[in-house]
Formats: C-alpha cells, sequence, structure tokens
C-alpha cells in the first residue's frame, strides 16, 4: 500500500531537525515529548523503515530519514501554500524571541518592522526576561534566540555585540540630595538576581557607602517611575533612558562594562536567522540603537 504520510508529524520531523533536539521541538510545536514520540514512530510505521538513530542523548536521520526530511520540506510547504491560496487558516511559523526591557522602544519595534517586510507570514513571540533566565531558556529550548547583558567577570556565550558602560542615574534636579537625613544611599534596582543590582551593591560595600533598598522591582519602567518621584537612584545602561531622568557622574563609585550578546540556538530555522541578521544589523546602526558601543 502507499503510505498515507500525516503532515502534522512530517512538520514535527523538520522543526525537530532543525532544532537538533525533538525535546525542543515539542516546546516548540506546544506538544508533549510522548505525542512527538508517537508521531516519529507513526511516520516510521508509514514508511517501513528507521527515519532515526540514536547519536548522543538526541536523535540523527537515518539514510532513509534524510530521504523523507528533504520531501517532507516539499510537501508541508506545498500543503501550507494550498491552504493559504484557499483562505484557509494556517497557523504561521514562529520565532521566539528573548529581550531585555531596556530594548523594547527601539531595537525592538526597528527590528521587526524589518523583519515583517522579508517574512510576512512568521509569528515573532517577544518575552522580557532577567539575563540569566533568557540564557537558560535558550540552553533550554524555549527560546530560539535573545539578546542579554553579561557580566565581564564571568564566561560568557553567544556573539558579542556591543560593550555597555553601567551607570548611576537619579532623578532629574541638580538640587536634588543623593543620601537620606541618615545618610544612607537610597536604591531603586531589580529585584534578585540581577547584574545591574550585583554592581551596585558590590560597589557601594567597597566604598564603604552607606545604602538601604528604596524599592525593588522587577519592571524597567517601574524604576524609572521610581526615580521620577525621587526615590532614590538606580544602575542601568545609557541606553533607552527617558526623559526626566539624570546621569550621575563622579559623585558615586565607578561601575564595571557590560557586553551585549546575542544568544542562539545552534540548528535555527532560516526565518530565525533573518531576525538574528537583523537584530545585529539594528543594534550595530546607531541612528536606531541611540549609539551603542560596539565591539
Amino acid at each position: 500500500m502507499v503510505p498515507q504520510f500525516d503532515i502534522e508529524a512530517l512538520r514535527t520531523m523538520i522543526v525537530g531537525t532543525d532544532l537538533g533536539s525533538f525535546a525542543r521541538a515539542a516546546l516548540h510545536l506546544g506538544r508533549s515529548q510522548s505525542a512527538v514520540s508517537m508521531q516519529l514512530k507513526r511516520l516510521e510505521e508509514q514508511a517501513g523503515h528507521a527515519l532515526f538513530h540514536r547519536r548522543g542523548r538526541g536523535l540523527a536521520p537515518t539514510e532513509a530519514g534524510d530521504t523523507l526530511l528533504t520531501y517532507a520540506r516539499r510537501i508541508v510547504a506545498m500543503h501550507d501554500e494550498a491552504a493559504m491560496a484557499l483562505g484557509a487558516s494556517v497557523a504561521p511559523p514562529t520565532i521566539r524571541l528573548g529581550l531585555p526591557q531596556d530594548f523594547f522602544e527601539d531595537v525592538m519595534p526597528s527590528a521587526l518592522a524589518t523583519f515583517s517586510q522579508k517574512r510576512p507570514n512568521v509569528h515573532v513571540a517577544v518575552r522580557a526576561g532577567r539575563n540569566y533566565a533568557l540564557e537558560d531558556e535558550v540552553k533550554s529550548g524555549r527560546l530560539d534566540l535573545a539578546l542579554a547583558f553579561a557580566g565581564m567577570d564571568r564566561p560568557r556565550n553567544g556573539e558579542l555585540l556591543a560593550t555597555m558602560p553601567m551607570l548611576w542615574f537619579s532623578k532629574d534636579e541638580d538640587s536634588e540630595p543623593l543620601r537620606d537625613v541618615s545618610g544612607t544611599l537610597p536604591l531603586v534596582l531589580f529585584d534578585h538576581p540581577c547584574l545591574f543590582r550585583q554592581a551596585a551593591l558590590r560597589s557601594l560595600d567597597e566604598a564603604d557607602i552607606r545604602w538601604r533598598l528604596s524599592l525593588t522591582t522587577p519592571s524597567l519602567p517601574g524604576v524609572w517611575a521610581a526615580l521620577r518621584f525621587g526615590l532614590g537612584v538606580t544602575v542601568r545602561t545609557a541606553h533607552g533612558v527617558p526623559p526626566g531622568i539624570r546621569r550621575l557622574d563622579n559623585c558615586l563609585p565607578a561601575l564595571p562594562p557590560l557586553e551585549l550578546r546575542m544568544l542562539k540556538q545552534d540548528h535555527l530555522p532560516e526565518a530565525a536567522q533573518d531576525l538574528a541578521h537583523i537584530l545585529k544589523a539594528t543594534i550595530e546602526n546607531p541612528g536606531v540603537a541611540g549609539q551603542l558601543p560596539t565591539r
């Protein structure tokens, strides 16, 4: 009998091969790993051949698997094209992107506007996150790519895009005192863990400056709002600083620089590779990215 290949199983085969892991494919497609395993088993039954063999912790295509994969790409592409031509609803491919909140106002919209012109039928799911969480989510396959800050004093992964100094900021009023009535420096910071928070507290302790946490929050807009109301000082880069905030020079301890790095999966689909290139070009464009100091 002629095999009747399951379209969604073929789609899973493509995604799993492109991502280099069927566990990642399960996350990407919103399915359980057992469901993905059943799809692959069904494909092998339909093909009458073993399609994958064990390689380390993952699966690699056999010769028959490579042959079917070539046809699978064509079959799925034509299937989706036919469905769209008939007005059927086809779930668009999804790229999962992680970013620090610092880049939501300029880098993200500029890059996605360019990307949507090149790939109009691709859905981008954007997630704001902490640096440690973004790196973990790329490693685990929950994100395809991410921009993340990295400290200079620890192992760093991904591609270096820019080196950015950390700076002190406060309310934009020269007459506003930095310390409260007890002589303690009030701080407005992200809650733990945070590279900026760690650098601020370390530098103040080394300089023997008394400090207290005035406000902690996971929201960058919340940090800026607290500064505008005079609740304390904070540490960020110079990128994306809103009106009403001033940079503090020479009145508090110097801080180390951070690196901005791009983290991505080892096996990115072509659309995700396009987005990575566009993000990099946006970061390196001073007209859009606010003159980030590049490598």
